[in-house]
């Protein structure tokens, strides 16, 4: 039996000055969370640093006018709703301005608040990265997509 690497991936937790953050609509024809909402994220390619990604992946999703500083990085991470099999790169940025303009993996973006975060369908893990964060209180979360024995 073959045994597959695990994947690298870098995430983007953009944070607004209102305490929001950054979302982007998967395309319903996406082979990953099809029609949900992520953050902007991808592959860490080989030889790649995790923030030369973060900040790749950042400008290809969400346009290359997007001025942002960073604040946090949280790394390596094991996403407990995937099994902990993929290691994940935990970028938490300030947006300092400028505009989106989304590539053709992307159908919509929004500002979320906390308090609207529940209306919006979201891939495995969002919940549990944001949480991670320490970004927003707990009840802004569904329970059952935190990691077990979370506070």
């Amino acid at each position: 039996m073959q045994v597959s690497e695990p994947a690298r991936y870098a995430l983007n937790v953009v944070e607004n000055a209102a305490h929001e953050v950054l979302l982007l609509k998967r395309q319903s024809s996406a082979a990953r969370g099809a029609g949900l909402w992520a953050f902007p994220a991808g592959h860490i390619e080989a030889g790649e640093s995790p923030e030369a990604a973060a900040l790749r992946e950042l400008r290809e999703e969400a346009g290359q006018n997007c001025r942002i500083e960073r604040i946090a990085q949280l790394s390596p991470l094991q996403n407990s709703l995937y099994g902990g099999q993929d290691e994940i790169h935990l970028f938490h940025w300030r947006w300092l301005g400028g505009s989106i303009k989304l590539n053709a993996e992307h159908s919509a973006y929004a500002w979320v608040s906390c308090k609207a975060f529940a209306d919006y369908a979201v891939m495995d893990g969002v919940d549990e990265d944001l949480y991670c964060l320490g970004i927003w209180p707990r009840e802004c979360f569904n329970p059952a997509k935190l990691p077990p024995g979370a506070p």
